[in-house]
């Protein structure tokens, strides 16, 4: 997640239950009998793990992290792609330069499903230049890999078409993602039924909390963790300075997860979902010591789930 912080005043409303039908936008959509959405299958933890292992690996030969413009951030990318490229799906490398240094972004695509119609997941790829990243952003970007590859495994066919991004110097000020929303065409912007971003989902002292932008994507998150008994809160920490920002900018509904950064969590918080009031959410956010040993494994689950989840109902 990138460093500066902007603030805002968070409002929730009450908004009426809203299930997609196959030819509705996530935003307008009339409801569906339940029936006629597919269920997401368990995304296994130790398969998210496996790739935080692997990107812990290439930061550790690659001088520590993986960093825009760095050989570790070329290499995450790669790994990545290759896993895609096996699995059938359709990648696209785009490349752009920030701070006189070449960056990507890695684009994929599930073959299939209504193209006027795209439900689109992202997370940053890239670390800060002091670690190797692995709450921030491997977390994420390790659970929507690990939910695209559960794709093609399952042989899934959405309704809607499925695009997955994994986005470059994010830590530079959402470089990457502001590029590639600002080289969409008028019309391809206007396909993209919504956006899911999800940057920190593995955090050592998590919190639960959904982005509380677009009504219908938000009650798809929120339900999904009241049917695990979890409560959430509105995201405030991180508007604004993850990637879902340059998406929302252009009209496109945006939603997404995130377990809190260096905010503190507080005594309701902790009675709420365990851990330590007091202490920040992940003490070594932007440090060298956010490594495979800073991630928790029940929150990357749920989380991970609730990702899969969410591209399940709403590409349906």
């Amino acid at each position: 997640m990138k460093l500066s912080v902007s603030g805002r005043t968070t409002a929730v409303g009450a908004v009426a239950a809203l299930t997609l039908l196959a030819g509705g936008s996530i935003a307008d959509a009339a409801p569906a009998p339940e029936s006629a959405v597919a269920a997401a299958p368990d995304i296994p933890v130790a398969a998210v793990k496996a790739h935080l292992t692997q990107l812990q690996s290439i930061a550790t030969a690659n001088g520590g992290n993986r960093a825009h413009g760095r050989t570790g951030y070329k290499a995450s990318l790669d790994y990545v792609k290759a896993k895609l490229d096996a699995a059938g799906f359709t990648t696209t490398t785009q490349q752009f330069t920030s701070s006189s240094r070449t960056g990507y972004n890695l684009i994929a695509d599930w073959p299939g499903g209504d193209t006027n119609q795209v439900v689109m997941t992202g997370s940053h790829l890239d670390s800060v230049t002091a670690g190797p990243g692995i709450n921030d952003n491997g977390s994420g970007s390790a659970a929507i890999l690990e939910t695209a590859l559960t794709v093609a495994r399952t042989a899934y066919h959405p309704t809607k078409h499925l695009r997955f991004a994994w986005w470059g110097a994010e830590e530079l000020g959402m470089v990457g993602s502001r590029y590639y929303v600002s080289n969409l065409s008028t019309a391809n912007r206007a396909k993209i039924s919504g956006y899911l971003n999800f940057d920190m989902i593995g955090s050592p002292n998590p919190g639960y909390f959904v982005y509380d932008d677009d009504p219908a994507i938000e009650k798809t998150f929120k339900d999904y963790f009241t049917g695990l008994g979890i409560a959430t809160e509105p995201e405030t920490e991180g508007d604004g300075r993850s990637d879902h920002a340059p998406f929302k900018n252009a009209g496109i509904p945006v939603g997404g997860l995130f377990s809190g950064a260096d905010y503190i969590k507080t005594a309701a918080q902790a009675t709420k979902w365990g851990g330590t009031a007091g202490q920040a959410f992940d003490r070594c956010y932007h440090r060298s010591c956010d490594t495979t040993s800073n991630i928790n494994d029940t929150a990357l689950d749920r989380h991970g789930d609730a990702l899969a989840n969410a591209v399940w109902q709403l590409s349906s």
